[in-house]
């Protein structure tokens, strides 16, 4: 079932929430194709061809989700000129937080001086809670105002087991974040989210929720790893996304040659190609950082919509389509004219 989003008019019911500022955050330690793919046995050839993945970013042992969360969170209040203490709402995408509780964005909201009162909650969606966190968002502040801090930060190394070659190529940790607020420019102005729950266990870490709690048996049999079954998403993403993303165009009126800059959930190098390819959207148009950075989970999104920002000359009137797709199934989907 897709949920439809309406298509945005600026008026004095319905003001223009737009971006007033990205940023992001990736660990320091650069895991190369070499080091990870050694216990997989497999090389840098092989990762290369398969995903087009050349390093990724890992965080160091005492690096928590929350850290790179409150440094992508500074970045983009400093890009919009906007202090921790102005802001109305707090939504972090995450799915592999500090701890099950409190929820990551507390920490974040600490971490950044928001006020006392400010509501902050995590979100999870899996690869696409971004795109979710942002939609979710927008909608509130829409109806309140104010400025509301989204970010989507995920650290899978913690996650994954590292004789999967399936997996462990494939993840790199990190963080990206925007502030939204009022604007006339860069604004969203149409949103589709989407759930495939019949496909729920094709993306699972199995134990460490109240179906399976921690025990010695899980820890064991290694079921508090990531698991994905790789050539089941990639049919998903060919079978579901590239028509519902060709669906939403259409129903706003927008044409695939339309879009300027394309950031789609950086899943895999040759998945995205084939997604382009499948919607019709210009390969110079799409956007990517998964060559240095690999699969940042729910970052993937903000980390490329940041750099896209600093790197793609991006010029007002530009639509952009962000895309994510990840476990749940989920998908979200969002327009914007920068």
């Amino acid at each position: 079932m897709i949920t439809t989003g309406r298509r945005f008019e600026e008026g004095p019911s319905a003001p223009a929430v737009g971006i007033l500022g990205t940023g992001s955050c990736l660990p320091s330690y650069v895991v190369t194709n070499d080091e990870v793919g050694a216990p997989a046995g497999v090389d840098d050839a092989w990762i290369f061809g398969k995903t087009g993945i050349r390093n990724r970013r890992w965080a160091k042992p005492d690096e928590a989700t929350s850290d790179l969360a409150i440094a992508a969170g500074r970045a983009a209040l400093e890009a919009a000129g906007i202090r921790g203490s102005e802001l109305s709402l707090i939504i972090t995408a995450t799915s592999t937080p500090d701890s099950p509780q409190p929820a990551t964005a507390a920490l974040v909201a600490e971490g950044l001086g928001a006020g006392s009162g400010t509501p902050a909650f995590d979100l999870n969606a899996v690869c696409s809670g971004f795109n979710f966190a942002l939609t979710t968002a927008e909608r509130i502040i829409r109806g309140t105002g104010g400025y509301a801090l989204v970010v989507g930060a995920d650290i899978y190394s913690r996650i994954l087991d590292p004789r999967d070659r399936r997996t462990t190529i494939l993840f790199g940790d990190g963080a990206g974040a925007v502030v939204l607020g009022p604007s006339r420019g860069r604004t969203v102005i149409s949103a589709r989210l989407a759930g495939f729950s019949d496909d729920h266990e094709l993306i699972r870490v199995p134990a460490g929720g109240s179906r399976l709690p921690a025990t010695e048996d899980t820890l064991r049999d290694g079921l508090h790893y990531f698991t994905m079954n790789g050539r089941a998403v990639r049919d998903f993403v060919a079978d579901n996304v590239a028509p519902a993303i060709s669906a939403f165009l259409a129903d706003n009126g927008v044409a695939p040659a339309d879009i300027a800059h394309f950031v789609p959930h950086q899943a895999n190098g040759r998945m995205i190609d084939d997604l382009a390819d499948r919607i019709g959207i210009p390969r110079d148009r799409t956007r990517s950082t998964y060559e240095e950075y690999g699969n940042t989970g729910s970052a993937s999104v903000p980390v490329t919509l940041d750099h896209a920002v600093r790197t793609a000359d991006m010029k007002d009137g530009d639509l952009v389509l962000l895309a994510a797709f990840g476990g749940g199934m989920a998908m979200g989907l969002v327009l914007l004219q920068w």
